[in-house]
């Protein structure tokens, strides 16, 4: 087909996306706004449920858009959209000018900012860490904590920045359960003299092989699940952290102490979609991510005519349901051009 698409977002979603519009013959430009490909994923060390290498599906990314019919730019941000009949005309940061006949959003997502939850201590303790934080320790290999030691006790604090009404955010980010359950499997392998905990306020392990991930954390590796929610960490003289948690299913408050603290952090939508959704125009939902037009057999549809939406930029995602809705989005694409419009 004689079309040009503009895929915005160089992660998984925008890659994915981008490999299938080219291999159906569509000339392709992917803008990605950082120096590298990849998105979060490119962060991760493992990955749940089976724990591969995250390189893995990256190689796997990067083979899709080697693509003749791909146009790729880094470190490009869209400063101006405008349209013309069914036209788009994009103007860059780098001074370029790109037309295009329909757009994929796939801008993702940010993590939530852990600083914000300040009773959790979170760039006031050296040893209270997020989520991601833990992921760069796993890739580097040094678990120890700030002043050098191996950490013998670990907690780990389920639902920062999701299922919470004082941050903004009702809904579930779906990801920090299993999230949690595969990072302390991975504390449990590195540091198997360690005790982790692991402080929740429900398990939701809605994926493929999730809850048999949860049943082996227990099971095998012996870690402690407290139903409770921290209601406050603080620090030692000796640089120890202290923890009040009510564990509610015995109903006793708790004080512990532990050697480090890792904070399961929600997602959001990124600060790039929202920039480039008041440029388009696009409208988003109660939980602030893009409002897709049918949740049931739209949701790849945005309210502006040629202008589609991939992955979590929509609502949080696993990386297969990424993939899935990127490939969706790519027929939509597809079916938009060879069809009257």
């Amino acid at each position: 087909m004689n079309r040009d698409v503009i895929v915005v977002g160089g992660g998984v979603a925008g890659m994915e996306a981008a490999g299938q519009l080219a291999a159906a013959g569509l000339m392709v430009t992917l803008l990605e706004k950082d120096k590298n490909t990849g998105g979060h994923l490119a962060n991760w060390y493992h990955l749940f449920p089976d724990r591969r290498n995250s390189s893995e599906v990256i190689h796997y990314l990067d083979k899709k858009i080697d693509h003749q019919n791909i146009n790729l730019l880094r470190g490009v941000t869209i400063e101006e959209v405008e349209k013309h009949d069914d036209k788009f005309i994009i103007k860059t940061s780098g001074g370029k000018v790109i037309q295009s006949d329909a757009m994929v959003i796939a801008t993702g997502f940010d993590l939530f900012r852990s600083e914000k939850k300040e009773e959790y201590g979170y760039g006031i303790y050296d040893n209270v860490i997020t989520s991601a934080d833990l992921e760069k320790k796993f890739r580097e290999g040094d678990l120890r904590t700030h002043a050098g030691n191996i950490p013998g006790s670990i907690g780990m604090v389920h639902c920062v920045g999701s299922r919470d009404e004082k941050s903004g955010n009702l809904y579930c980010s779906k990801l920090c359960c299993v999230t949690a359950v595969k990072q302390a499997i991975e504390l449990k392998e590195h540091l198997p003299g360690s005790k982790v905990f692991c402080f929740y306020m429900d398990i939701r392990m809605a994926g493929a092989m999730y809850e048999e991930l949860y049943m082996e954390a227990q099971e095998k590796y012996g870690i402690n699940f407290i139903r409770g929610k921290v209601s406050e960490a603080g620090e030692t003289i000796n640089n120890r952290l202290i923890v009040k948690v009510e564990d509610t299913l015995a109903g006793r408050p708790l004080k512990m102490e532990l050697d480090m603290l890792v904070l399961m952090a929600g997602m959001e939508i990124s600060e790039g979609s929202m920039t480039i959704g008041k440029m388009l125009g696009l409208k988003t939902g109660e939980n602030r991510f893009f409002r897709v037009k049918d949740n049931h057999f739209g949701s790849n549809l945005s309210n502006v005519n040629g202008v589609f939406l991939a992955g979590s930029c929509t609502a949080p995602m696993n990386i297969t349901d990424t993939i899935s809705h990127a490939r969706a989005a790519a027929a939509e694409v597809i079916n938009y051009l060879t069809n009257e419009r």
